[in-house]
């Protein structure tokens, strides 16, 4: 096969025109944003106008700068979500915290050391892609100082109702902190902070076509208000105090091209996704190929799939060799030799788990690659079956 064909924009996407150009214009502004000089200043400025920019993708009109924080990716503004959370005032009013059983490893990992630090720590179940809702406002009985829930799972596409308990959890306490990894949600699915009674909210720019190496953190203003979070990175001050470092303009500046031409073009993109989705899963449940669709809601651009007893890495180097990109999972966790917990979570078995793989599509990709796909797969399972026996 001549070209590459990409089908892995889960794990990244390739940087569209409005980033690239964004980007090479912040190039020719090299002053540093907090210097108070001329070329500072300039500098200063347009790291305000990509934070406009990304804030109105969020839904989030006349952003303050203390209420949307850049950091260096995504994994960095769930992390300040979570220990700046629950290390602003510890122990105020409880140790509990609530999050799910299939979180991308950014929070599960976080979560784990929570543990250790002695907070009490309730996974509530995803099965088969459904959020157990119940289950979730029911571990709110007791006080508890944060729920952080993804939005969409990163492995199965699963969307889960996080409003629904965010809602419960501000009805049965305001001071409850609710905070939603969106990274995989974001300009995929239709939300807005408020919308679904998140104080935090984590996103990422090189899911939706920016540069990797940038990430934002939204603060409602009530948690910058009665200071409900603290910074875990100290040093210069920078970002409002809450994330030190001098910013990474260059791709600050691609984040927020990017978010605004996916803004404005998402309800397309989002259509055009997911008929390249259903035209997958047609062919492929044809080739009685297991779908481990979310029973649920879902999210356009992601395609869970369990070969017949091949496993997923033997499938993923016989496609590489084709030029196709697909993934067995998330890009974060692919050389681990451990089963998905997401994929334990929704219900495979150990054995299914490590049989599986991740398509994930964008705008970008054509009904053209996608039937590659298909014809790839079919003769490398015909070939690989033949081969194993």
């Amino acid at each position: 096969m001549s070209t590459t064909i990409y089908l892995d924009n889960s794990a990244t996407t390739p940087l569209c025109p409005e980033a690239l150009t964004a980007m090479m214009q912040a190039m020719g502004h090299y002053g540093n944003p907090s210097s108070l000089h001329s070329l500072g200043q300039e500098a200063h400025t347009l790291l305000n106008r990509a934070r406009a920019q990304v804030g109105a993708a969020l839904g989030v009109k006349a952003v303050k700068p203390n209420e949307l924080i850049f950091t260096s990716c995504g994994t960095e503004a769930s992390a300040l979500a979570i220990y700046g959370t629950v290390y602003a005032k510890p122990r105020r009013f409880g140790n509990r915290i609530i999050t799910t059983d299939c979180e991308h490893p950014s929070v599960e990992e976080a979560m784990k050391k929570l543990e250790a630090d002695g907070f009490e720590v309730v996974r509530i179940p995803t099965k088969h892609g459904v959020l157990d809702t119940e289950a979730a406002i029911a571990a709110l009985n007791e006080p508890t100082l944060l729920v952080s829930m993804m939005m969409v799972n990163n492995e199965t596409g699963a969307h889960f109702d996080v409003a629904r308990v965010f809602a419960a959890a501000k009805a049965n306490d305001s001071r409850t902190v609710t905070h939603c990894d969106a990274v995989q949600g974001f300009l995929k699915v239709p939300f807005t902070p408020a919308g679904i009674h998140a104080d935090l909210v984590t996103i990422s720019a090189h899911k939706i076509h920016g540069p990797k190496g940038v990430g934002a953190l939204y603060i409602h203003p009530d948690i910058v208000k009665t200071k409900r979070i603290t910074a875990y990175l100290t040093g210069g001050g920078q970002e409002s105090g809450l994330r030190s470092g001098t910013e990474n303009v260059i791709g600050i500046c691609g984040f927020g091209a990017a978010a605004r031409a996916g803004f404005a073009t998402r309800a397309a993109d989002c259509a055009k996704m997911t008929v390249l989705r259903d035209r997958l899963e047609g062919k492929l449940r044809d080739m009685g190929v297991q779908m481990n669709i979310p029973a649920g809601n879902r999210a356009p651009h992601i395609l869970n799939l369990t070969l017949p007893s091949i496993k997923s890495q033997t499938m993923l180097n016989y496609l590489s060799a084709q030029g196709i990109c697909i993934s067995s999972g998330s890009a974060c966790s692919s050389h681990s030799v451990k089963i998905s917990p997401s994929l334990a979570a929704f219900g495979l078995s150990a054995h299914e788990a490590d049989c599986s793989l991740r398509v994930s599509l964008s705008a970008q990709n054509t009904e053209d690659e996608v039937d590659a796909l298909c014809e790839a797969l079919g003769k490398g399972i015909e070939n690989l079956v033949r081969i194993r026996r």
